[in-house]
């Protein structure tokens, strides 16, 4: 009776449907009813004429202008299908009902070629990171396809394929609505909420597993790499920037883990706070994961605008279930839309991206991209498994995972990583926000990077009362009326004389300094605050981006976590400089911190997973500077 329905649906062309499978369930999710396109999240009709609703949706990148950044707009919808009936039905039947004769593509390739793609990798590591415009970035291309099959039986083809092959996917899919097709197994699960806990999963390093499948051998040359161990670490940083936003707590750390699945591994964390937040605003706080656009978040978009040939519709957006709770609430589980295939009007899309970092090789990045493609297109069986292996220099090996997890010279691998990260986003934190500023207020003003979230977080938990405003949108009053002005970190070259956002953090500062009123400047604004005492500012030989160093802080040497490009610089052995007292490295000469009448700063992020003394070294120069 129930496969029927899904027989009746798929010759229907009219008819809107939704298929999910979940990781470690044995049974196959259908989910029909009614679709609506709306404009904003807040306007996903999760109850109708007064009654809660289940509510599935497509949520396509342009979203995050929700956020106040930058897409192109394609008028990709906000896709809402109101579940009128949710049924269970078992895999081994579906498998057994889905078709399975292999779709035919003709005229593929890349939508921009490999050279092309190499001279634009090379231009953001040079022109963006090497400006200091972030940490990493994710830029896109597509692999592109004409499919002459019917669209529903294409699709429902991949599906099966999918779930008969693919292991470990968080959630394996298909999404069929008149003019949308999208089918997928996405490893990740971007963010979940039930019950008043919101959990986000960064997964970051993919190993690929070397013919013959993956061994002990092999993987733990992968884990020891620094290179995915760091990049795991900046991913990590920037999602709880966003628990942060939504958290009370803050969000707590758990992990290392591996993502083992048929052709690959990954490494990832988990993040857990509490939060009372409607769905719908957890889900535009936490607009979308940095391992598919990049950090910080708001400048990832803006060198997406500017590099990505055209816009990305749903890729790196997300798939949402809103479902009714106990509490008159919904829940929320929100996959991230990657490993997705599209198909509309017989065109076939698959988007893929890089994460370009200081020291990715341009090439090796076109590779990448050639083998993330093959493989959601081996998954799907729309290529053989010999094209696969042309497509990538290390075939893979489908089947079931060898849980390496558990064996313990590799769980001890794992577990070692966080013998270098602050125990403080570690360990459950409580909301118990006494501390030795309480009865004080803070005002953290945001140069265009969220690590204010993550900081107000931890001055909260020294007890102060703070409130975070945008650079272009704090007001002169407030600026003079904190107890404690923290002018924050940002992107960008601090020397820059026509950016907006710098003349206005240099008249913050400016304007603390001058009233004698306490101030804390942390890495973009610490080095405004150099320059404004006349210490000479330079572009690092390399950028110090998701790198942990033990540093000189006045008297006491501390782990900190660095994410700059530019560094405040003066002769080695200077200790002073004006009416500063200067804490620099003994050989470059590089000014990590600053000190004086009514004033701090600091290089590092101190709220970052790096800094291991971050709540100690934050606390003694918030002292300092409210002394």
């Amino acid at each position: 009776m129930t496969l029927s329905r899904l027989d009746e649906l798929s010759a229907d062309p009219t008819a809107s449907f939704v298929l999910i499978a979940r990781d470690g369930a044995d049974t196959v999710e259908l989910l029909t009813g009614d679709v609506t396109d709306v404009d904003l999240l807040a306007d996903i009709p999760l109850t109708v004429e007064g009654e809660p609703r289940e509510v599935f949706a497509l949520v396509p990148y342009r979203q995050v202008r929700e956020r106040g950044f930058v897409a192109q707009d394609d008028g990709a919808p906000l896709r809402c299908l109101v579940v009128a009936e949710h049924l269970d039905l078992p895999t081994a039947a579906v498998l057994d009902a889905l078709p399975t004769a292999p779709i035919a593509l003709r005229d593929e390739g890349f939508d921009i070629a490999d050279e092309e793609y190499a001279r634009i990798v090379e231009t953001v590591i040079a022109d963006e990171i090497g400006r200091g415009e972030g940490a990493n970035f994710v830029i896109r291309r597509d692999f592109t396809a004409t499919v002459d099959a019917d669209e529903r039986q294409a699709a429902l083809t991949w599906f099966r394929a999918l779930l008969a092959h693919e292991r470990g996917a968080y959630w394996t899919f298909a999404v069929v609505t008149p003019g949308h097709i999208a089918v997928g197994a996405s490893p990740e699960a971007h963010v979940v909420a039930r019950g008043g806990v919101v959990t986000m999963n960064p997964i970051s390093g993919t190993f690929r597993h070397p013919a013959g499948g993956a061994t002990k051998e092999t993987l733990t040359d992968f884990l020891a790499s620094t290179k995915e161990t760091e990049e795991l670490f900046m991913v990590v940083d920037e999602e709880l920037k966003m628990m942060s936003a939504v958290c009370a707590d803050g969000g707590r750390i758990t992990g290392p883990h591996l993502k083992e699945m048929s052709r690959l591994t990954h490494t990832e964390y988990m993040l857990r706070g509490r939060s009372g937040l409607d769905p719908r605003d957890i889900l535009r706080e936490t607009m979308f994961a940095p391992t598919v656009t990049g950090s910080p978040m708001q400048n990832a978009c803006a060198v997406i605008r500017r590099h990505e040939r055209k816009p990305r519709g749903y890729y790196s957006g997300v798939a949402a279930l809103f479902t009714p709770n106990a509490d008159g609430g919904h829940d929320l589980d929100a996959p991230i839309l990657i490993r997705t295939v599209y198909l509309r009007d017989g065109e076939l899309s698959v988007p893929v991206g890089a994460t370009l970092v200081r020291h990715s090789d341009p090439h090796g990045e076109v590779s990448e991209t050639h083998g993330k493609a093959a493989g959601v297109l081996g998954a799907i069986g729309a290529i053989d498994r010999d094209r696969v292996a042309e497509a990538r220099s290390d075939a893979d090996a489908p089947g079931e995972p060898r849980r390496l997890a558990d064996d313990p010279d590799v769980a001890a691998l794992l577990s070692s990583r966080n013998a270098r990260l602050a125990e403080f986003w570690l360990n459950p934190q409580g909301e118990d926000f006494t501390g030795p500023f309480s009865g004080r207020s803070a005002l953290v003003v945001d140069a265009e990077d969220r690590f204010t979230t993550m900081l107000a977080h931890q001055l909260r938990h020294l007890g102060l009362d703070v409130t975070i405003a945008s650079w272009d949108e704090v007001d002169d009053e407030a600026v003079e009326t904190a107890d404690l002005v923290v002018a924050g970190p940002g992107p960008g070259d601090p020397r820059d004389d026509a950016s907006p956002r710098i003349a206005r953090m240099r008249e913050i500062v400016a304007a603390r300094l001058q009233a004698h009123s306490p101030l804390l400047a942390v890495c973009l604004s610490h080095q405004i605050l150099a320059d404004r005492m006349g210490i000479a500012l330079t572009p690092l030989d390399a950028p110090h981006q998701g790198l942990q160093k033990a540093v000189p802080v006045f008297g006491e040497d501390a782990s900190i976590g660095f994410y700059n490009t530019f560094t405040a610089r003066v002769d080695p052995g200077v200790t002073t400089v004006g009416a500063a007292e200067v804490s620099a490295d003994p050989v470059t000469g590089d000014v990590y911190a600053l000190r004086g009448d009514g004033f701090a700063s600091v290089q590092g992020h101190l709220e970052s997973i790096l800094s291991r003394d971050g709540i100690r070294t934050l606390e003694r120069l918030a002292a300092h500077a409210l002394r």
